[in-house]
């Protein structure tokens, strides 16, 4: 028995001398989005400003757990107009809700779940996962998915006179993360 709990003992220790914990690196990370504009063409941007942390196992090339936050009034869409139009309070509100959040609920081989909260809403989600692995201290991986703005509670739009609307109620998310070792 005693046998027993100590393998027990070394498997949990092993692991654990594994896995790394890193630090997302904003130069080589993108946090978009892409929307649909008056249901005939895609409109897509970013956030410029994030920070984040996640948890990598090199023994078994799996990603363990992912926490960000992205700074709402950082959202680049190119168009200077329509940024100032996504952060007034109509759409996010950024002045009230500064910060979007994501917190890893569950991980697995090609897919994340996780407690994604937008202008004051918390709704899990579930994100694809292509793991790109391990290269020295980074590691890196990308993410897919898509959500409903108005489950977080953003359902400004404007009914067009052709029918339809200007901006689908989907946004499908692409995020591309690498990280380096945290020290």
């Amino acid at each position: 028995m005693k046998l027993i709990k100590l393998g027990l003992a070394s498997l949990v220790v092993s692991s654990a001398l594994f896995a790394g914990n890193y630090n997302v690196d904003n130069s080589h990370t993108n946090v978009g989005f892409t929307v649909k504009h008056m249901m005939i063409t895609n409109v897509s941007g970013n956030f410029n400003d994030f920070t984040g942390n996640f948890e990598y196992d090199e023994k078994t090339n799996k990603l363990k757990s992912l926490n960000g936050e992205i700074a709402v009034s950082s959202i680049n869409t190119a168009n200077e107009k329509r940024d100032a139009h996504l952060k007034a309070d109509d759409i996010f509100d950024a002045e009230k809700f500064p910060k979007i959040t994501f917190k890893s609920t569950k991980v697995e081989d090609d897919a994340i779940y996780g407690d994604f909260t937008m202008k004051g809403v918390t709704k899990n989600v579930k994100l694809d996962l292509e793991n790109g692995g391990v290269m020295g201290d980074k590691a890196g991986f990308a993410l897919s998915g898509k959500i409903k703005r108005s489950d977080f509670g953003i359902t400004w739009n404007k009914v067009l006179e052709t029918g339809g609307v200007a901006v689908s109620d989907e946004v499908k998310l692409v995020i591309d993360v690498q990280g380096k070792l945290a020290k």
